[in-house]
């Protein structure tokens, strides 16, 4: 399969930033096909810490490598474990992807979901389950989550593929990380150098001489003058438009 088109992409959230905390549980994944889209999806929105608990013994990997176009170091790097219990020791907020109602148990729509498991993130490890291609989730597992998030499908399909599903919450995680990113600063003009600001201000006292504002050869005005200009962080390109103008003026002086 030809990898998808070019686009314009937003910019990645940093890898070390709590995306990296953000971590896909599969339980007892039984398709290699499915693995394979997985481990693309999750790399097509940043995202590589995932989980495989109790894989089938007849996972055809050769299928999962054959789906993972560009996103075979993802596939690889999956780990193992034999219990969700394992999976999930160390994560301090855990989310579960069923339709149940349980109670005791927030549902949460799968942006709401992604939302706070990149905030939980900031400071720990979180799991986002997910349960086998056949069943889903066991109520067992379901009472480890601490919360469900399920897709508003239609009742005349309500079920989603599981490549479908890790697609669409990576997808909203990426959307989430990217959202509580800073806006990146604006790039900084460069600074007007010391000796710019010395011609500046040898230019704004001679026109001052000039005008009649300087009488004495104290200089401590225009230093004084010069104060907010040096304060501001006066750029390069604003100390030669200052020194335009003044030079613009004193020559109007001299031909009055």
């Amino acid at each position: 399969m030809p990898p998808a088109e070019p686009h314009q992409r937003p910019p990645r959230p940093g890898a070390d930033g709590p995306v990296a905390r953000v971590r896909f549980v599969l339980l007892r994944p039984r398709n290699g096909g499915n693995l394979g889209a997985a481990a693309r999806a999750l790399k097509n929105f940043g995202l590589s810490a995932w989980a495989w608990v109790a894989p089938s013994p007849a996972l055809d990997l050769a299928e999962a490598r054959k789906l993972a176009v560009h996103a075979g170091d993802v596939l690889e790097s999956a780990a193992r474990r034999d219990s969700l219990a394992q999976a999930v020791a160390d994560c301090a907020w855990v989310v579960g992807t069923s339709s149940r109602a349980v109670p005791g148990r927030r549902r949460l729509a799968p942006r709401d979901a992604a939302e706070e498991a990149v905030r939980r993130a900031a400071s720990g490890t979180v799991a986002v389950v997910f349960g086998d291609e056949r069943s889903g989730l066991t109520n067992a597992e379901v009472q480890r989550c601490h919360a469900l998030s399920s897709v508003p499908t239609a009742d005349a399909q309500p079920s989603i593929n599981l490549a479908q599903a890790v697609l669409l919450y990576a997808y909203e995680v990426r959307l989430a990380a990217l959202a509580a990113e800073p806006p990146p600063r604006a790039p900084r003009a460069q600074p007007a150098s010391d000796a710019e600001l010395e011609r500046l201000q040898g230019a704004l006292a001679d026109l001052l001489r000039r005008g009649g504002f300087l009488v004495h050869p104290d200089r401590h005005a225009v230093r004084d003058l010069m104060t907010p200009l040096i304060r501001s962080g006066l750029s390069r390109k604003e100390a030669r438009l200052w020194m335009a103008a003044l030079a613009r003026v004193a020559r109007s002086l001299r031909g009055a």
